[in-house]
Order: C-alpha cells, then structure tokens, then sequence
C-alpha cells in the first residue's frame, strides 16, 4: 500500500515535471511557451525547421538576417504573432507595406517552404510565429552565434497591423531616447537594446538608411561626425545625395556573413552604419558601458543575444484557444 502510494506519487510527480515550464519558459497570457511543445505532435518540427533554413542560408548568405530581422519585426507588432506575414486581403491590410518593411523585409518564400513541409509531415500543427522564432535562432547558429532552446506554443494572429509596424518598430534615424522608449513599451530594456542590436553583425542596409548621415544629420547641411570620416568617404562613393536608394552596404564591414561582435568594435572605433547603431556609444552611459563589454568580449555577448532572444520571443503570443495555427503563412484560414 505504502509502495504503490509512493509510486503513484512519483509518477505524479514526474506526469507534473514532464509540463513544467524549465528555464526557457515564458509565462504568457493563457499558457505557458516550453521547448518541448511539439515533441509528441510533430517531433521532427525543428529537424524540418533547420535544414530549410540551412538550404537557404548556404544559397545566400544573406537570408540568415533577413529571417532574424522578421521575427523582430513580428514581434514589435501585436506580439509574436505572424502577422508580418500576412498579404493584403478582404479587411487585412498587409503590415508587408509599411516604411520599415516595403522593398525590405525579405525571407517570405522561405517560411512558405517551411511550412509547406511541416504541413505535409503533421497538418495543422506548427504555428507561423513558432516557425519564425525556430528560424531565427537557426539564422543566428548557422552564422556562427549563439544557440538556445525556443520556447514553442504560439499562435497565429487573425490581423495584421500596418500602423502597428509603422509605429512601434525602431527606425535607423531614431534618437537613442525613441529606440529605448519603443523597446521599453515592449517589456524590454537597455540590456536587450544593446545585445539585440547585435544581430547587426550580419546582414546589410539600404542607401536609404543612413544617406543622411552622410550629407545632413541635423538638417544644417553637415555630415555626422560620430561617423569616422574616412569611412564616410568611402560610402559617399556608392550612396550620393540623390539615387541610389536601394544600393546595399554591410551593417558589418569587417566580417559581413559571421556572427560576431565585429559590430560593436566597429561602432567603438566610429564606424557603425546606421545612426541607431551609433548612438548606443555616444547618447547613453548605460548603452555605452555595454557595447564596449561586447566588442571586449564575445561570450558575453553571445550569452545575453541569446538571453535576449527568449525574451523578445515572449513578447505577447497567442495561446490556448486564442489566434489560430495558419494552414498557409500569408493568409488566415477560412
């Protein structure tokens, strides 16, 4: 009697352990996010998940940031939710045509390849927002940074935003005060600011990013001077006053396609691309404080990305019963 009592205990135990949130658990309204959501109802999830994107990324190396860049712009709209990737249809205006979206955000074909095949191998089953945040840690693993377990769980979003995204994701010509307000409105701070701006260590912006830098920062007809004057030169040739928008330059000059902290020993020795990159040295103690630790040291910068990571995948999902799990990513079902 008291064996049986004490397994059954156990096993209860156990049964109660085996749904426990372990560390990279986010507590969401409605449930909770875990790691281990698919194991039993779709256990190759991430196997799939992971060599799509490694097919992609060895064809260009350039998708492993355009898949990071889409998770953040997903979850600063709305939440982690998908609903960057819905196209314009019946009530939905597409979040696809906002400014920091249009002629930008890339990497659609490939989570419709994702989700192609995870519908083939368990229908129904694996939210696009889950597969964005998969996608994302495996951009930055495949590149050369940090890994960590994604908590799992989320659920599609029935709408998009476009004055969402318009407003809430952080534009290269913010001040400082506006990137760390519009991450604070997300439950983030300045640690995650300057670990998330990281992932400009890979990846590349338009001309029409950082054009005014170049020739008018303050609107007095002067070049930046935070921007090592050299350097300003030498973009100048490939980005005029006018045209040109479009050209493409890397947010990291010196190790374009690796995950490193290259970015944040560029922006020491004044050479951040974007004004956003730059003012983390120059307009805040704390911010400034940090980027000199990460361009000092690698690990400890990787260890907050990753930490970072989790958190900003937490940021208001859909779960239980709320939102649906998309047949297609561009559309909601019918």
């Amino acid at each position: 009697m008291i064996t049986q009592s004490v397994s059954t205990v156990l096993v209860l135990g156990l049964s109660l352990l085996s749904f426990a949130p372990l560390c990279f658990c986010g507590k969401t309204n409605g449930g909770y996010l875990y790691p281990q959501f698919y194991d039993r109802s779709c256990p190759k999830a991430q196997e799939i998940v992971n060599s799509i994107v490694a097919k992609a990324v060895a064809k260009e190396a350039r998708m492993a940031a355009s898949l990071l860049r889409l998770h953040f712009h997903d979850c600063f709209v709305k939440g982690c939710d998908a609903s960057v990737l819905l196209d314009s249809s019946g009530s939905i205006i597409s979040e696809k045509s906002s400014n920091p979206n249009r002629n930008s955000a890339r990497g659609f074909e490939v989570i419709d390849e994702i989700k192609a095949a995870l519908e083939k191998e368990c229908p129904q089953t694996v939210s696009c927002a889950d597969v964005m945040a998969l996608a994302a840690r495996d951009s930055t693993v495949l590149t050369g940074g940090p890994s960590w377990e994604v908590p799992l769980g989320r659920r599609d979003s029935r709408g998009a935003s476009l004055s969402g995204s318009n407003g809430n994701i952080p534009a290269p010509n913010n001040t400082f005060q506006t990137i760390l307000t519009k991450f604070k409105l997300q439950g983030l701070n300045v640690v995650d600011l300057v670990a998330l701006s990281g992932s400009h260590t890979i990846g590349n912006a338009r001309c029409t990013s950082f054009r005014q830098r170049l020739y008018n920062q303050s609107g007095n007809g002067q070049p930046d001077y935070t921007l090592q004057q050299s350097f300003a030169a030498q973009l100048r040739t490939r980005c005029p006053r006018s045209g040109g928008d479009q050209n493409l330059f890397f947010l990291d000059f010196v190790s374009p396609t690796k995950f490193d902290n290259n970015y944040f020993k560029n922006i020491v020795a004044s050479k951040g691309l974007l004004s956003s990159d730059q003012v983390l040295l120059t307009k805040n103690e704390a911010s400034m404080e940090l980027v000199n630790k990460y361009a000092e040291n690698c690990e400890i910068f990787f260890e907050q990305f990753a930490k970072s990571m989790v958190k900003m995948g937490n940021i208001s999902p859909l779960t239980g019963s709320r939102g649906d799990i998309r047949k297609s990513c561009r559309k909601i079902n019918d």
